[in-house]
């Protein structure tokens, strides 16, 4: 899907507050509510809004540690990475899963509430999927920043996917 400048505004808009109500939104940016919630249903549609979502502070709500877990895999195949995948997909204390370049295959963020819950997570859990040959972990001292909003200016100005009323020139 292409977008334009009003979308971006939108975009912005919603990732500051998802609750804002159509109206709310549409004088934000400028437009009128009809028009704004047509742009907001068809960036819903093409997959570019997916959800909305309430963000916790974890800290509030109880102790918890962020860890990162250095996963390497016995091997790298189509199969063996998609059954990890999957698995991985339904453990809770998982925040975060990346398939790395470099000296590990994955890299997890994990929330657990202290470093017994971690051990056994790891013990009980991670040491017990198949092919998983090693397993490092790091504890996040400070969460120096943290942001959900993506830099959409940043992101689709050089190269994006841009272009409804921005570029008819």
């Amino acid at each position: 899907m292409l977008f334009d400048d009003m979308d971006l505004k939108i975009l912005e808009e919603l990732q500051a507050n998802g609750r804002l109500t159509n109206v709310e939104l549409a004088s934000r940016v400028g437009l009128s509510p009809s028009p704004c919630l047509a742009r907001v249903r068809s960036l819903e549609e093409a997959g570019i809004i997916g959800r909305y979502v309430a963000l916790l502070d974890a800290e509030r709500i109880g102790p918890s540690v962020s860890v990162f877990i250095q996963i390497t895999l016995e091997r790298q195949s189509d199969a063996f990475l998609a059954e990890f995948e999957t698995v991985i997909a339904g453990m809770p204390e998982v925040m975060e899963c990346y398939l790395m370049s470099g000296d590990s295959d994955y890299l997890l963020r994990v929330l657990v509430r202290d470093t017994v819950h971690l051990r056994d997570f790891v013990r009980d859990t991670l040491t017990k999927l198949p092919g998983v040959a090693k397993i490092r972990s790091s504890f996040a001292l400070k969460q120096v920043k943290y942001q959900t909003a993506l830099p959409l200016g940043r992101m689709t100005d050089a190269r994006g996917p841009r272009s409804r009323a921005s570029h008819r020139r």
